[in-house]
């Protein structure tokens, strides 16, 4: 995701010389370095060393170590601080690196890859305005970003669209396995399965109206899709998807208990 952010940030003009990377994998700084001209080390205090802007983008089970390493730093230089971290509330993030510390919680999702990601953003009171502008700015370099107000919807943006792109790819999958089942290769399969997605989400999001009734109109009475529709809808197909999202949320809680509890 580090590497999705940078790649974004360049392409949006940013100075590459200004993005400093620390890494504990010398390969992966190689690999960034040879892709981006930007100054990479393993030390994480010299990388925030002067940085306006720190970007922590480690997993929720470091967080804690690689957050009181930088507390020093932090709250000497009272940068503000994006946590794309699933879990780990803001509370938790201050309680580590200074009470008045500025965080932004973030959770893209992995099209930030191709610069199509969704991030949900969560500010808390010590951000100013100016930082809310270039959390917003850092973001929406790898897609679309929306503010919430209440942290506790980190949780159900991570179940949403923070998870939400390997269900996406489980039902690409399911329709190439089912095409193959009914004669397509299975390369035949994957990209009718894989234009079809593309398709739909183009036609989503190019129409000024919602997915309900864009399938309602490609659903004509008596026909093949409505068989279809309605045999998924007969297996519970809406209540599957929404129980999938509740187990997703409630283990992003989950966590948040086990990774972001200050003891």
């Amino acid at each position: 995701m580090a590497g999705s952010l940078i790649g974004g940030l360049i392409a949006d003009g940013w100075n590459p010389s200004s993005i400093r990377v620390s890494d504990t994998d010398s390969r992966q700084l190689e690999r960034l370095s040879q892709r981006f001209p930007i100054m990479t080390t393993n030390d994480n205090e010299a990388a925030v060393a002067g940085a306006d802007v720190v970007v922590l983008a480690v997993k929720p089970q470091v967080m804690e170590s690689v957050a009181q390493a930088l507390a020093g730093s932090v709250s000497k230089q009272q940068p503000l601080v994006i946590s794309i971290a699933a879990g780990i509330p803001e509370s938790a993030l201050r309680h580590w690196l200074g009470e008045k510390t500025a965080v932004v919680r973030s959770m893209p999702n992995t099209p930030a890859m191709v610069q199509s990601g969704a991030t949900a953003m969560y500010a808390n009171p010590y951000v100013s305005d100016e930082q809310r502008s270039v959390a917003e700015s850092i973001l929406r370099a790898v897609g679309i970003v929306i503010w919430i107000d209440d942290e506790s919807m980190m949780d159900a943006a991570t179940a949403l669209s923070g998870s939400g792109p390997a269900y996406m790819f489980l039902f690409i999958e399911a329709l190439q396995a089912a095409g193959r089942e009914l004669g397509f290769s299975e390369e035949t399969a994957y990209l009718l399965a894989l234009q079809t997605a593309f398709g739909a989400v183009k036609m989503a999001l190019e129409s000024t109206e919602d997915a309900k009734l864009l399938r309602q109109r490609v659903t004509s009475p008596g026909g093949t899709t409505e068989r279809a529709i309605n045999t998924l809808q007969e297996g519970g197909f809406e209540e599957l998807v929404s129980k999938a999202l509740h187990a997703a949320a409630e283990r992003s809680r989950e966590l948040s208990k086990e990774y972001g509890s200050t003891r």
